[in-house]
């Protein structure tokens, strides 16, 4: 199968004042225009088949600066989770939320008031890269490497259905801003290539072309190295 790179947002001015973004219109600030530029850097050894992305400003901001060359399509099964009324305000005021202790450690069973259940986004997420996953096989073979840019919660769920870990267990997950994670789904299982990497070569995800099989040579194309020509018999 193809090769996924889940490449999370570069930091925004919410990331840097320690609100909970959500779905709002949060644009990069500096240092995360910064991060974009520089894993475009990174991935120009890489031959992308695809680009897919949340529709949110702030994914679409670091692909123009990660990818500029690149046309992407807008995926909504990756947008942030809808964290309902809990958007726009600061973490450490959510912390102190009866709801955060169940986010932190059962996130399964966590709703947020007037918004999503965070199953329902790992859910939606998980569908939505490996329906791009098989199409992007289908339509460029195997050794194809494709892009979804997407936030850290959606990444980190990803990951976790990819490890095979209940989704109770995914805060223990990490998706830095510009992080790069990269997973294969196969037949048998998927792996999980590469984590949360904000600085390696990735030169080494492009998987090597297929060998050819060699074709088997025909009765008729043998029969003058067994038989040793046409003067051997006698």
């Amino acid at each position: 199968m193809a090769t996924l790179l889940l490449l999370r947002h570069g930091r925004t001015t919410a990331n840097a004042d320690g609100g909970l973004a959500g779905r709002q219109p949060v644009e990069l600030d500096e240092t995360g225009r910064a991060q974009a530029a520089a894993v475009g850097e990174r991935l120009r050894v890489v031959p992308l088949a695809a680009v897919v992305t949340s529709p949110l400003i702030r994914c679409r901001q670091t692909l123009e600066l990660a990818v500029p060359q690149a046309t992407p399509e807008v995926e909504d099964g990756l947008i942030e989770c809808d964290y309902g009324s809990w958007e726009g305000q600061p973490l450490k005021k959510l912390a102190k939320e009866p709801l955060w202790p169940v986010v932190q450690q059962r996130p399964s069973a966590a709703v947020f008031p007037d918004g999503e259940a965070m199953a329902a986004m790992a859910g939606r997420a998980v569908a939505a890269v490996r329906s791009w996953d098989a199409r992007v096989t289908a339509e460029h073979g195997p050794e194809a490497v494709w892009l979804a840019c997407s936030h850290g919660d959606v990444i980190k769920a990803i990951v976790a259905d990819a490890l095979g870990v209940h989704l109770d267990l995914f805060q223990r997950i990490v998706a830095d801003p510009a992080s790069v994670t990269a997973i294969r789904f196969t037949p048998l299982r998927p792996f999980v290539v590469r984590l949360n990497d904000t600085g390696g070569d990735l030169a080494a995800l492009v998987p090597p072309p297929r060998k050819r099989r060699r074709r088997a040579p025909r009765a008729a194309d043998s029969d003058a190295a067994v038989g040793g020509g046409a003067g051997a018999a006698s």
